[in-house]
């Protein structure tokens, strides 16, 4: 019996409770929003993971993700990657190699973190065939579902699955064009698939049988964006907008069938449509777990866009984002290391927080507790409070000022330590 299914049945599974415990909810609103398909939990047969629930009424979630290339292949550097996120905050993980031993990597991943793992299935299979075949055109459909199930086994708890690539939206793509042209490879490999076997998408057609397959192995299906924006001249266009609407109705039949669903979202989005892009997606997808990729809010700063995705993800989270995928500062440049993964938690968590200040009220009470540390200038709590509070302590311990109740950045002449003389507050 799925967790959708028990919530559907009235049943509150120890999931349930721990979810309700971690975000101070109750229960019955954890239950609800599962069975209405409003909240996953990701779970797997196969592993132990840290429980995490993800979606309406739930604090924003952040998803980082690892994983080697064609270029770099270094199992211990993505093991370290995986333990750094993990350490930053990371609330899910996901394993995306496209070089080396996939099964190896991704065992060796999954048994370092207590995080739910995610995967994308058909990066395997396409690779394989090009290595074994003589090109991704040649991917047999068989391997896709063969794949699919043996990284399920491995302990695999979510997977993006590019279930709303179809001829279709395929026809929107080259009817309309693109300025930054196609940058999701799942995307990149099914397309050209379909136009090379001029077949439908296997994934698309053959979708129920993909459904037993998240079922008999307890995965959380993330309906993938292989037509997302790629520069901000591209968001919100016809071939994004009609693979989300594929998505949605096939997110709407998975969970008739009991299989929790998250919905993908856009990659590259100017400030200016965040709003329309949520407010889509929620209301096509009937309000299903919304899973943000960033968005980057503009294309001219590589080595920032950590930053550049920050500011994309605080707006999401507040207009109700439920799902976070990170960017580091390496984004568009190269291979991330473990410090930039570490990094790239860091700014997409501080995203979700000030996103969940607007979308959750009760989530503005650590800056309240922060704002009377400060005046008190009670540095222990203002480390405790602080979401890095190593760092925090480090800043100021190499920056000691003489009167170590105040601080270098003022000195002698703290505001808060001449008003403290004069003034309770």
């Amino acid at each position: 019996m799925s967790i959708v299914a028990d919530a559907k049945r009235g049943i509150v599974t120890e999931e349930m409770k721990l979810v309700a415990k971690q975000e101070g909810v109750t229960e019955d609103f954890v239950r609800r929003g599962v069975a209405g398909g409003h909240i996953v939990i990701p779970t797997s047969p196969y592993r132990k993971v840290k429980i995490c629930g993800i979606g309406e009424g739930l604090r924003t979630k952040v998803n980082a993700s690892i994983g080697t290339s064609t270029d770099i292949v270094n199992i211990p550097e993505e093991i370290e990657k995986a333990k750094q996120a993990e350490r930053a905050g990371a609330d899910t993980l996901m394993e995306l190699s496209t070089g080396g031993d996939f099964v190896e990597i991704r065992k060796q991943v999954i048994a370092n973190t207590t995080l739910s793992v995610g995967c994308v299935p058909l990066y395997q299979a396409f690779i394989e065939a090009a290595i074994k075949d003589g090109a991704v055109v040649n991917m047999k459909e068989d391997d896709l579902f063969r794949i699919t199930a043996e990284q399920a086994k491995l302990g695999t708890n979510f997977m993006a699955i590019h279930t709303g690539i179809n001829f279709e939206t395929v026809k929107r793509l080259k009817n309309q064009g693109r300025h930054g042209g196609l940058v999701s490879r799942g995307g990149a490999f099914m397309t050209a698939w379909m136009l090379h076997n001029e077949k439908e998408n296997p994934l698309y057609r053959e979708f129920d049988y993909l459904l037993e397959i998240m079922k008999e192995h307890e995965v959380t299906l993330s309906m993938g964006n292989g037509m997302r924006a790629g520069a901000i001249h591209d968001a919100t266009d016809r071939a994004a907008v009609q693979e989300l609407l594929i998505n949605a109705e096939l997110a709407d039949k998975a969970h008739n069938e009991n299989v929790p669903v998250i919905v993908e979202g856009p990659g590259h989005v100017p400030i200016d449509e965040i709003a329309a892009n949520v407010t889509l997606m929620k209301r096509v997808t009937n309000n299903k777990p919304f899973y943000m990729l960033g968005p980057i809010v503009t294309d001219i700063a590589p080595g920032y866009d950590d930053r550049v995705a920050a500011i994309g993800a605080a707006i999401s989270s507040s207009l109700g984002a439920d799902f976070i995928c990170y960017v580091t500062p390496a984004e568009h440049l190269a291979l991330p290391t473990p410090e930039e993964v570490y990094e790239g938690v860091m700014s997409s968590r501080i995203a979700a927080h000030v996103g969940d200040m607007i979308k959750l009220k009760k989530t503005r009470d650590l800056d309240l507790e922060m704002g009377h540390a400060r005046r008190d200038l009670d540095w222990d709590r203002q480390f405790a409070v602080a979401m890095n509070p190593a760092r925090a302590k480090a800043i100021r311990d190499e920056r000691m000022p003489a009167d170590t109740d105040g601080c270098t950045m003022c000195g002698d002449y703290c505001a808060i330590k001449i008003v403290n003389r004069h003034f309770k507050f």
